[in-house]
């Protein structure tokens, strides 16, 4: 093994030993506030330098099952190892030109720490980050769990694997992205303030009723995730802004800020039922009985709408979302999703808020991670997007107050579903992910907003790829006589795993990369990018067998 790593720093242009073993921009997720298991609790992004490793780790979404294939996970680990002979020169890869490109993040996976506090396959990983630095990959992302750090007792942490993978990170010149999300595994938790919907406990976080009252052994759930990241950043603080360049602040269910309205757990939801509103618990009751008496209409708080349906249904099948006199567009439906939506946007407010003031003056960047919810896109209500917390209709934009929140903090607005295209998805349930993409781009470009992106399922796939690059640069028609062109910020790949390092998904993958950087004004045409990408994967390729057998024993 010792010769392998060897061979992979060498690769990198910089000395690596067999302890030293990681290279690439690691992502730390965390979660909102609730104790689930398991859910990520923090993200962290690290990007590298010139001479340096660069991968990224984007956050776990529901609709979202990394496929593994049958490959062993050991194995497939070992097959990131692509490694050049000392001989080849690598260095255009590692350290190409800025062009004006869209950097590429790849999120490891999410056991790489263990419940013991250590990194799992501590040396494959090493292997794997030299591999993806070598094919020009900005950076990585990790999951921090939340439930995993504080799983002990209130306010004690440990941060045992993610210290060390930080150091791995920066002993080579990386730097992490961060981001909140999930809840944690382990963790203690106020029973009565789980968010419940009809007949139904939902554990994955806490009622966004609850923000404010102290329902987790004398603390709110939004001061519990505030210490938490507090912590965080009192244990990180020698390599915030320099090592860890960014903090996705998760705010709910897979770190993404929107209600647990499609839990697919114990067959709850299937794709592409409609969801249900997360309202019933006493304390969203509460809220809207107030609200409803505000408004004047005292009988709308009893409670939420009777005639939505259950998980699985289609609009059609409710009165509620139907297309015709359907209960969303009556002066009632108009007041509740009203509420449902500002309650959602009232916690990610709150959480920005204490992210933007525990990571003021640190270098690091914020982001928030938003559900690209694009099944029944096609239809006038919009049904799983209301139930969801987004007050998205054909006649309502709920993606321009979410970006303004966002705004108002200086926050990245990280969106899923960009390899998606229209006519991949089941037409009948009228999904419209290229739809859906142009809308929020459209919204972060009215409101100033950064945009980034990643993918909602593992795809290898140059169709995949270049529907990415497009999404990655639109240009946009805002309708009010506003043109212009929205380039992400970064993108984020979903995931480092076995088949990523396939001899067929990794050329594609490294052409990919290398073509992200290069952007729409890059000076080369595509055949030269992927020839070059051809013969980094050609060099490579005996070294992926050699450590193969070694991480076998």
């Amino acid at each position: 093994m010792s010769s392998i790593t060897h061979q992979l720093g060498s690769l990198a242009g910089a000395s690596l030993t067999a302890a030293a073993d990681t290279a690439g921009p690691v992502v730390v997720s965390a979660a909102p506030a609730l104790w689930k298991s398991p859910a990520p609790s923090l993200r962290c992004k690290i990007t590298a330098g010139p001479s340096e490793l660069d991968t990224l780790s984007p956050p776990l979404s529901p609709c979202r099952s990394p496929v593994l294939g049958s490959t062993r996970p050991d194995l497939s680990v070992a097959c990131q190892a692509l490694v050049a002979p000392e001989h080849i020169d690598v260095g255009t890869a590692a350290a190409a030109e800025e062009t004006g490109g869209v950097p590429v993040f790849v999120m490891m996976p999410l056991d790489t720490v263990t419940a013991e506090h250590g990194v799992r396959r501590r040396k494959a990983v090493a292997a794997s980050l030299q591999a993806l630095k070598s094919a020009g990959v900005e950076g990585v992302m990790i999951d921090v769990w939340w439930g995993l750090v504080e799983g002990e007792s209130p306010g004690a942490y440990n941060w045992g694997g993610y210290s060390e993978m930080m150091e791995m990170a920066r002993k080579v010149g990386l730097k992490y992205t961060s981001a909140e999300m999930g809840v944690g595994r382990n963790a203690q938790r106020s029973r009565s303030s789980i968010h419940r919907s009809v007949g139904r406990r939902n554990f994955e976080y806490v009622s966004l009723g609850c923000d404010t009252l102290p329902v987790l052994k004398g603390r709110t759930p939004v001061q519990c995730y505030a210490d938490f990241m507090r912590a965080f950043r009192d244990q990180f603080k020698h390599l915030l802004g320099d090592t860890i360049v960014e903090i996705q602040v998760g705010m709910g269910p897979a770190g993404e800020l929107r209600y647990p309205s499609y839990p697919e757990q114990d067959g709850t939801w299937n794709f592409p039922g409609i969801g249900a509103f997360q309202c019933y618990d006493k304390y969203m009751l509460s809220s809207l009985k107030a609200a409803a008496e505000a408004a004047g209409k005292p009988e709308w708080g009893s409670t939420g709408p009777t005639d939505a349906g259950h998980y699985n249904n289609w609009p059609e099948d409710t009165q509620f979302f139907r297309r015709e006199n359907g209960g969303w567009s009556s002066p009632y439906g108009e007041f509740f999703l009203k509420w449902y939506s500002q309650m959602l946007l009232n916690h990610g407010e709150r959480i920005l808020s204490s992210a933007e003031s525990i990571f003021e003056n640190t270098g690091v960047k914020i982001s928030v991670k938003i559900a690209g919810i694009h099944w029944h896109y096609g239809t006038r209500s919009h049904a799983p997007e209301l139930t969801a917390g987004y007050y998205n209709t054909r006649t309502n934009d709920g993606y321009i107050p979410i970006a303004q929140m966002l705004a108002r903090h200086g926050a990245i607005f990280n969106f899923t579903c960009i390899e998606m295209r229209d006519h991949e998805q089941p037409q009948d349930a009228q999904c419209a992910p290229e739809k859906l993409v142009r809308q929020v781009a459209m919204a972060t470009m009215e409101t100033g907003t950064p945009l980034a992106g990643e993918n909602a399922l593992p795809r290898y796939d140059e169709t995949a790829h270049e529907q990415i690059f497009n999404s990655s640069l639109q240009r946009i028609d805002g309708g009010s006589g506003r043109q212009g062109e929205k380039q992400m910020c970064a993108f984020t790949y979903l995931r480092m795993n076995p088949d990523l390092f396939q001899p067929e998904n990794w050329r594609k993958f490294v052409g990919f990369v290398k073509r992200m950087k290069e952007g729409r004004e890059g000076k080369r045409c595509w055949e030269e990018v992927e020839r070059e990408a051809e013969h980094f994967v050609r060099v490579t390729q005996p070294l992926v067998h050699e450590a193969a057998v070694a991480l076998m024993h």
